[in-house]
């Protein structure tokens, strides 16, 4: 195969796991909506992840970046899904919760407005693709380093309850197509951030086999409920310091 041929085939493959990523946190909402409740989940990740995607689907519109369609269709499509979310977060939430995500959301439609109206009107050529690469590099490390938190629960109570299979699996996967697509297109701005998520990924499977049999007294329902980027607040009641 074409060297162009594999970099396309990589970025649909980064499609399809990002897509997965995205998707992980339906089982959460679909609780939130039987429960009428958002109960511990917090809603910041769901903010930040819409930020991510925005500024990623801007960086690989063709008069931003070339060849890089394949990064706006996945991040377009997860910006849709990822309002959808904060749109269901914002109606179920507790007031003092609902104040503080929708003053979080307009910061990020603020930030996103701001980089794409500086890019677009007062940047031109690589000016214009430095800035929104450095802007949807910063918030893709981010959102990829949102589960370190839930990543040091496990190693504090030495159960994966609070880190399922699945979503670590999809952050792997999501972050080693990128990591690839970015090498193939000399393209370090995917590169390096998707190289980090692939990197965490790896650790997250890593600590789901050392831990995986030692779940405890894990209640299904629990991991079941957390299965999102960045989880709410994933302490265990139970546990203390």
């Amino acid at each position: 195969m074409g060297h162009d041929v594999v970099h396309f085939v990589f970025g649909v493959f980064g499609n399809i796991n990002g897509l997965l990523l995205f998707l992980a946190p339906t089982i959460t909402f679909m609780r939130i909506i039987k429960k009428k409740s958002t109960e511990e989940f917090s809603g910041i990740p769901y903010v930040m992840t819409l930020l991510n995607c925005l500024l990623s689907a801007w960086y690989g519109m063709p008069f931003v970046s070339e060849h890089n369609m394949l990064v706006s269709t996945i991040n377009a499509t997860g910006a849709a899904i990822e309002s959808i979310y904060v749109l269901i977060f914002l109606m179920y939430a507790p007031k003092k919760d609902k104040g503080k995500i929708l003053g979080l959301f307009t910061f990020v439609l603020s930030v996103f407005a701001s980089v794409a109206f500086i890019s677009g009107f007062a940047l031109h050529g690589n000016g214009r693709k430095v800035f929104s690469g450095f802007a949807a590099s910063i918030f893709s490390i981010i959102m990829y380093g949102s589960p370190l938190s839930v990543m040091r629960t496990v190693i504090k109570t030495k159960s994966v309850e609070y880190m399922p299979f699945l979503l670590s699996l999809f952050v792997f996967l999501c972050g080693t197509s990128w990591f690839v697509y970015g090498l193939l297109g000399n393209d370090p701005f995917v590169a390096v951030p998707n190289g980090f998520g692939s990197g965490l990924g790896a650790l997250q499977l890593i600590l789901y086999a050392i831990y995986r049999d030692k779940k405890g007294e894990t209640k299904e329902e629990n991991a079941n409920g957390s299965l999102e980027m960045g989880l709410g607040k994933p302490e265990p009641e139970k546990q203390s310091d």
